[in-house]
């Protein structure tokens, strides 16, 4: 079943626990964007973001570095410690590329999913065409995700 077909939810999520959570969530940001004002320049902060859940996504498909390899790289020079390093900034450097896009437009088409996926692989292989690996917990062996068994390519009026 392709998660098109899984939405709406059939059941409400946004219990008082979710909501009380929300409200939590909410205030961090707001003190977070306070004291991110005081740092002299701000993009470290983000920037250091991007690159840790970028580090943390990769592992999921067992791209594996160091905290250390990350920061004694340069993505802006091209240089790398590792192969996992440079697929890591690489992947950092899309998703900021892709929340640039939308902060400027409001919108993310599939000519942007396909250029954001395009920096990341350094290819042009486009969406996928079969179904991919089902991803499991290598201790208890639980099936975590299962993709689509086949992905259709979404229309977008927008790109045309």
């Amino acid at each position: 079943m392709t998660l098109l077909k899984r939405l709406p939810l059939e059941q409400d999520i946004e219990t008082k626990v979710v909501l009380k959570k929300l409200a939590r969530a909410h205030q961090a940001l707001a003190e977070l964007k306070g004291i991110a004002a005081t740092i002299p320049n701000e993009a470290i902060l983000i920037n250091t973001l991007a690159l840790q859940e970028a580090k943390d996504s990769s592992a999921i498909e067992n791209i594996i570095t160091t905290h250390d390899d990350l920061y004694c790289s340069d993505s802006s020079a091209r240089y790398f410690v590792n192969v996992a390093a440079k697929e890591v900034h690489n992947y950092a450097t899309a998703l900021q590329n892709g929340f640039e896009q939308v902060q400027r437009t409001g919108l993310l088409t599939n000519n942007d999913i396909l250029a954001i996926q395009g920096f990341i692989e350094e290819n042009n292989a486009g969406f996928r065409k079969q179904a991919g690996t089902t991803l499991k917990n290598a201790a208890t062996g639980e099936v975590i995700y299962t993709p689509p068994l086949k992905v259709h390519s979404p229309v977008n009026h927008w790109d045309r």
